[in-house]
């Protein structure tokens, strides 16, 4: 390895010791995570400065081959498109709490298909990109117009472009808006990754994770000021979103959640003993 400015590396001249999931570069780059290589990362700047910066200047997000050698022609393969995705997402999903619901979300909707086919690159960047305009930074702060706030209409006008930064193929983006404009419960899927989606994102609306995500917003949601708001969110959902659920699957899976939640709020009703929550 090379000198270079502390908080810089070079990467070693041999590409075939890249670790998966890496990009070789043969340029100084910050925020080295592994000796001489440069994980991608949103850490640094923006999606854009990041992009070129570690692949060049390419629309498609996807590397150009050295002119001295094939060595170091990069392409963007599905691990180093899923790795960067995860990172944006880490970065924007603010408060924190908020990055915890993607990856549960995917797995669910996974186990939801049971062995039946689906496009899982599809299913992948809906479920880490759905809930972008629910972020802090990416809303509006105003009250009236986080009110009349549409976060699928943002998503619909941010998330193409930040897929084809991270080289997402670009034939298969409207799949994934279609699956993310269709994820709400009152919705109808077009497409069984849109089935997929919508179906998980209920039971995440369902049982002792859904206590938690409405229970951690009092305070600190404009709709939640008392645990009781929080409380009349989740009876509502155990009243009205297990009928709405389509699989098969998904409606076995709520089974369980459904009786943790009920339990709950009854606990909750008779541990207040008619005081205000």
């Amino acid at each position: 390895m090379g000198t270079s400015p502390e908080g810089t590396a070079e990467t070693p001249c041999d590409p075939s010791a890249v670790p998966p999931g890496l990009i070789g570069l043969r340029r100084r780059v910050p925020n080295v995570d592994t000796l001489g290589y440069y994980r991608m990362s949103l850490r640094d700047n923006d999606l854009h400065s990041f992009c070129e910066a570690s692949l060049g200047v390419n629309p498609r997000g996807i590397a150009q081959a050295s002119p001295r050698t094939a060595a170091y022609k990069i392409i963007m393969n599905q691990p180093a498109y899923r790795a960067a995705l995860i990172d944006y997402i880490r970065a924007q999903a603010q408060p924190p709490d908020k990055f915890s619901h993607q990856p549960r979300l995917y797995g669910l909707a996974k186990r939801l298909a049971e062995g039946q086919p689906y496009d899982d690159d599809v299913l992948f960047a809906a479920a880490w990109l759905h809930d972008l305009g629910v972020f802090i930074g990416h809303r509006p702060e105003d009250l009236a117009a986080l009110a009349a706030w549409d976060h699928i209409a943002y998503a619909n006008r941010q998330v193409p472009d930040v897929l084809r930064q991270l080289g997402f193929p670009e034939g298969r983006i409207p799949a994934v808006m279609e699956v993310i404009r269709t994820h709400l419960p009152a919705s109808t899927p077009t497409s069984f990754e849109g089935t997929l989606l919508r179906d998980a994102d209920i039971l995440e609306q369902l049982g002792a994770v859904a206590i938690l995500r409405n229970v951690s917003k009092v305070g600190r949601d404009t709709r939640f000021v008392r645990y009781a708001d929080a409380l009349r969110v989740l009876r509502r959902n155990v009243e009205q979103l297990p009928a709405q659920l389509q699989l098969a699957s998904a409606r076995r899976l709520a089974e369980p959640r459904v009786e943790t939640l009920k339990a709950f709020l009854t606990a909750a009703e008779a541990e207040a003993d008619g005081n205000e929550l």
